[in-house]
């Protein structure tokens, strides 16, 4: 880590949320609840950047008071910015209704369960799946079994989730990947969740657009993760950092491997960047 980087200011803090500001049991620890609050006295800006629909990521937002500090929510892996102060969406990208059938047909050949997010709720083809009942433990959201999935989702949607074993999902990311070349983002944020979003939706993406609009450079931004999906804002942001628990794929796009979700790594880098002086 060179000098200029360890005395560079930092005015946003961008955060994925599963692996890396939440322990196991899906909970912000206290000591890296203390040092966002400190961070976000000091005037620096915390984005929740997640795959989780909005519902699932506000509990979050509200716990470190982002309404009052002029942060924002970035959903569904950036299909949805939202600002926490106003609650106006600022950006909104959705998947077009025709892919829907197409995703469910591919999901049910290879065995696989297909969800997405209606309202409040989760709306899967298998209910009692264990893939869809973690998604549902994550976002604290309720399930609803759709017997003929195409038809009942109400659009707009802004994604769809594929779940299902890694190996076998592996396969079928790189099937629609070449299938859908040019019309659908496929990737997986965990081994066993494959996402499903528009064409160039992808969190590096997204946040590229927000700093513009809110005149944040780069440089001036950190950026920490631990899964696939957040390689890009890992390799964007001015310091991209990679939890200890990442794969060493993810560390490898990294400025600098923090501790792991379950020893405090947020507050680590928040601590070592942020509050240092």
């Amino acid at each position: 880590m060179n000098q200029s980087t360890r005395d560079m200011k930092y005015r946003m803090i961008v955060l994925d949320l599963d692996g890396t500001l939440t322990n196991a049991k899906k909970e912000i620890m206290p000591r890296t609840q203390a040092a966002l609050m400190e961070a976000q006295r000091r005037g620096v800006r915390i984005v929740l950047a997640s795959g989780r629909p909005t519902y699932g990521i506000v509990p979050l937002a509200e716990q470190l008071k982002l309404a009052e500090n002029d942060g924002y929510i970035l959903a569904y892996n950036g299909g949805k910015i939202v600002s926490c102060r106003t609650g106006e969406v600022v950006f909104n990208q959705e998947l077009a209704p025709e892919l829907v059938p197409l995703l469910h047909d591919e999901a049910k050949a290879a065995g696989m369960e297909i969800l997405t997010y209606q309202g409040e709720g989760i709306a899967a083809t298998r209910k009692k799946n264990k893939y869809v009942l973690h998604e549902a433990f994550i976002n604290k959201m309720p399930v609803e079994e759709y017997d003929d999935f195409p038809r009942q989702v109400q659009h707009p949607i802004n994604k769809c989730l594929i779940v299902g074993d890694p190996q076998p999902l592996h396969r079928l990311e790189l099937r629609l990947a070449q299938q859908l070349e040019g019309r659908l983002s496929v990737y997986r944020s965990a081994g066993f969740f494959l996402e499903c979003v528009p064409m160039g939706i992808e969190k590096s993406q997204s946040l590229n657009w927000l700093i513009q609009q809110i005149g944040i450079r780069r440089e001036e931004v950190i950026a920490i993760g631990d899964g696939y999906n957040d390689k890009g804002m890992i390799a964007f942001a001015g310091l991209g950092v990679a939890m200890a628990n990442a794969s060493t794929e993810v560390q490898d796009a990294a400025d600098y491997v923090t501790y792991s979700n379950e020893e405090d790594g947020v507050a680590h880098v928040v601590d070592k960047f942020v509050l240092v002086g």
